[in-house]
């Protein structure tokens, strides 16, 4: 099992239970890991979606729950890196919003392998030529 970021999707199923074969992979990844790693974009997303539907327990839930796993930052290299691939998802006009050019930063400038049930955005990345490594728990 190759070290990996989790998108947001994933960490949201493995937090829910809602597929067996995500959280079988989750289970397996903190045995040989000791914890999940997440970046600071998908606590951002997380949070947001809970505060938009006044979810203030939730949301301190969460919190509590992630202090045991790997938080990866959003250095200066990512943010760089992350504005290229922005960049050009607009200019080819493929656009999938900010969060996804952030985190396939974040998994590149650490060499992981991003996990994601989201594949569809994450390739248009690839195809336009970065080393993004996708994994997708669901399958």
């Amino acid at each position: 099992m190759n070290k990996a970021l989790l998108d947001t999707d994933i960490l949201s199923e493995i937090l829910r239970g809602v597929d067996a074969t995500v959280g079988g992979r989750a289970r397996a990844y903190r045995s040989a890991f000791n914890h999940l790693t997440v970046s600071v974009i998908t606590i951002m997303e997380m949070v947001k979606g809970l505060q938009k539907v006044q979810r203030p327990r939730q949301i301190a839930s969460l919190l509590v729950l992630l202090r045991s796993e790997e938080i990866l930052g959003f250095d200066r290299p990512a943010a760089e890196m992350a504005g290229r691939i922005w960049g050009d998802l607009e200019r080819t006009g493929q656009p999938v919003g900010l969060a996804d050019p952030m985190i396939a930063a974040v998994a590149m400038r650490h060499g992981l392998e991003l996990v994601t049930g989201n594949t569809a955005h994450y390739q248009r990345i690839q195809r336009l030529g970065y080393p993004l490594s996708l994994a997708n728990w669901r399958v």
